[in-house]
């Protein structure tokens, strides 16, 4: 397998920043885009809705990017000249969950993630499976990103800022889709204002992104992810090597989960029983609630403390095991509808490191490990 794509960015100027990631990645964006506009357009239409204004959605979230945080609107603005793309492109990609919630399309299933907090001081190990579709098996890349308050690792889809990885003060995040009844029209109380003069909301890959560069504790990753109006619904679990939490974000409100019995267990359900109620996925449509079980039944199994690679096994199982945590796409299945997992993470926020495989866990052999701050 040929190694990973690592695009490297390193400037304390956030235009220069995004400048630097676009002429990396600049014909990976015009690969890529394509596909995402075929796979809105598939979203919306099995939906029973009209396309979505794209555009349109782009740029009322880059207003509010800007509102938010006007140099993130500065290193998506360089993104769009290094790569030589209008930005409201680039706004498009990082804010694809965005567009998604506006497809009201059905829920592709995505995603497991399980943390292991153990050790005299709690140490904290995640591993994930991201689950995508499967014409992106290609669109994505690791990075390493400096000058910023803080340096970061771990992977991204080509345009994005980030996604799943781990900062320099140690704190790392993992990254998995929820659909809640809020969102795309939801309004989140303390940001009404904002929301309803721009219309828009910052995308939840941004957030993550935020964290990464901002936050050098729990505490503070919460007060990120806490500030940031929003359109759309993800968990962002994030990990220190003393503490960890699920974050799930929606228009309607955070919520924190906590861990239970020395672990986190997350796939693409709403836990806190708040948000809960506004759950959008249903059993005809996701495995959520059975990979849940599956996994929550293994780590209830595990006696010892462990490492990395034995975190991620527990994600390798298939439909013999009772439900595919690791995806295989469907090759009869017709586009929009061929999921995969495309990535296994394992974040050592102790030692600062992601290592990312490309495939499922059943095919962790070629490893690329990153560590933030070297």
């Amino acid at each position: 397998m040929a190694p990973l794509r690592h695009v490297v960015v390193d400037s304390a100027d956030p235009f220069e920043r995004g400048r630097q990631r676009g002429m990396q990645v600049a014909g990976d964006i015009r690969r890529t885009w394509p596909i995402y506009r075929q796979l809105f357009a598939i979203s919306a239409h099995d939906a029973g809705r009209a396309p979505v204004d794209v555009r349109g959605v782009a740029k009322a979230c880059l207003q509010a990017v800007a509102t938010w945080s006007p140099e993130l609107a500065r290193e998506l603005a360089g993104v769009a000249a290094g790569a030589g793309v209008d930005v409201e492109t680039v706004m498009a990609l990082n804010a694809r969950t965005e567009v998604f919630a506006h497809t009201r399309g059905a829920a592709l299933t995505e995603c497991s993630t399980v943390v292991q907090m153990s050790g005299a001081g709690g140490t904290a190990l995640g591993a994930q499976t991201w689950d995508w579709h499967e014409e992106l098996c290609d669109g994505w890349h690791v990075q390493t990103v400096r000058g910023d308050e803080h340096a970061f690792v771990g992977l991204a889809e080509f345009g994005m800022l980030a996604k799943i990885g781990v900062n320099d003060a140690g704190v790392g995040v993992t990254f998995n889709l929820l659909r809640h009844a809020s969102d795309a029209h939801g309004r989140s109380g303390e940001h009404d204002d904002l929301l309803e003069n721009c219309g828009g909301g910052v995308p939840v890959h941004l957030v993550a992104r935020e964290v990464l560069a901002r936050a050098s504790t729990l505490a503070e990753a919460v007060d990120v992810v806490r500030s940031a109006p929003v359109l759309a619904s993800t968990v962002i679990t994030v990990m220190t090597a003393e503490q960890a939490a699920c974050l799930e974000i929606s228009p309607d409100r955070v919520g924190v989960v906590d861990p239970s019995d020395g672990w986190l267990v997350h796939t693409n359900h709403f836990l806190d029983p708040h948000l809960a109620e506004g759950e959008r996925v249903t059993q005809d449509v996701t495995t959520t609630f059975e990979r849940e079980d599956l996994l929550r039944a293994r780590v209830k199994g595990v006696a010892n403390t462990l490492d990395i690679e034995s975190l991620a096994a527990l994600l390798c199982a298939h439909d013999e095991d009772g439900v595919p945590v690791c995806r295989h796409p469907d090759v009869d299945a017709p586009m929009g509808y061929r999921a995969a997992t495309l990535a296994t993470v394992g974040i050592d926020p102790d030692r600062r490191e992601a290592t990312i495989s490309a495939g499922g866990p059943c095919r962790r052999t070629d490893l690329t490990t990153l560590k933030a701050g070297s």
